[in-house]
């Protein structure tokens, strides 16, 4: 609760981050998303946005990002303050020892600025998993286990030795969509990223199992929770939910499993998708801030009363990359920033 000496929180008060799903628009390949990531990082580095994570996710068409680590290694060079990390990695697709080498290796490059967030589903289909993995023994309930064999290997608590990654301080972030992660991060007292940007729909649950089940350790005496959330901000309400019409055409195909690359915005999406499909695609959009920089603010700023988000990361899902600059700039403005 807000008192004298904490007041309410708002957009003005919350620090901002920005996540990026590296999304390959139609008529363009991966290496125009990551000439577009690029930009987009040095554009929010520049306006004092605090992280930029990308995501690892695999066999769709219109995300980049499958190589996570090496991505981030791109983006951390291009900048020079901003935070780079996964947003996350999914640690069921991989040995442990591994991603503690890859990301020493980003921390060794890029010193104080590399987060390394985790996830444990697998950012894929089943025979994606099976292509990943060479077996498919782990489902994800395995996750605090192989959590524990990463934390070993940083520590330098273990017969392998990671080199390098033992002994760097490197931040550790839990993501998650359910009570799983939130349960888990509060115990061991790590920050905890919700994915709000598409389960809003637990997003309340989560947060406060996280709160209630949070310990104090040596990585935070408080709980740390950033929400995800989806924004668009244009100069009127109705460019805003014109651009914001490629994210909702995202969402529909993926529904209908029918994966692509990210499509232009339309002026109506009356045409394109049934009235249950409407329905399903605003509730899995639900967490989003869409309209002129008036509409977001007080948008935002229920939000944030709402979640009591210690920080944001944001999600811009537009076609145009000026436009998507653009938005992160009016937030920005809405932040104080700039």
């Amino acid at each position: 609760m807000a008192d004298a000496t904490h007041p309410p929180k708002t957009v003005s008060n919350t620090p901002l981050s920005v996540l990026d799903l590296a999304p390959i628009l139609e008529g363009q390949v991966a290496a125009d998303s990551f000439n577009n990531s690029l930009a987009l990082a040095q554009h929010v580095d520049n306006l004092g946005y605090t992280r930029y994570w990308v995501a690892e996710h695999h066999n769709m068409p219109g995300i980049a990002s499958s190589a996570t680590s090496i991505l981030i290694s791109h983006l951390a060079a291009g900048t020079q303050n901003i935070r780079v990390g996964a947003g996350g990695i999914m640690l069921p697709n991989h040995a442990p020892l591994v991603i503690v080498e890859q990301f020493g290796t980003l921390e060794s490059l890029y010193p104080g600025r590399i987060d390394l967030g985790l996830g444990r589903a697998p950012g894929s289909d089943g025979k994606t998993m099976r292509a990943l993995r060479r077996q498919t023994g782990s489902n994800g309930d395995d996750f605090p286990e192989r959590l524990e064999e990463l934390q070993r290997y940083f520590f330098n608590e273990s017969d392998v030795t990671a080199v390098p990654g033992a002994g760097l301080d490197i931040p550790i972030w839990l993501l998650g969509s359910s009570g799983f992660s939130a349960q888990l991060a509060g115990q061991l007292g790590l920050p905890y990223a919700f994915a709000g940007q598409f389960a809003p729909g637990y997003m309340m649950q989560a947060l406060g199992i996280y709160r209630s089940a949070f310990t104090p350790s040596a990585y935070l005496e408080k709980p740390h929770a950033m929400v995800g959330m989806n924004v668009v901000i244009a100069e009127t309400d109705e460019e805003a939910k014109r651009l914001f019409t490629s994210q909702q055409q995202h969402v529909l195909r993926l529904f209908r499993n029918d994966l692509g690359k990210m499509q232009p915005p339309v002026d109506s999406m009356d045409h394109l998708w049934l009235p249950h499909e409407k329905h399903s695609v605003h509730d899995f959009l639900g967490a989003s801030v869409v309209g002129s920089p008036e509409t977001a603010k007080q948008q935002l700023d229920e939000f944030i009363n709402k979640t009591q988000a210690d920080e944001l990361i944001v999600n811009t899902a537009v076609y145009d990359q000026t436009a998507r600059q653009k938005s992160y700039e009016l937030l920005a403005e809405l932040a104080g920033l700039v």
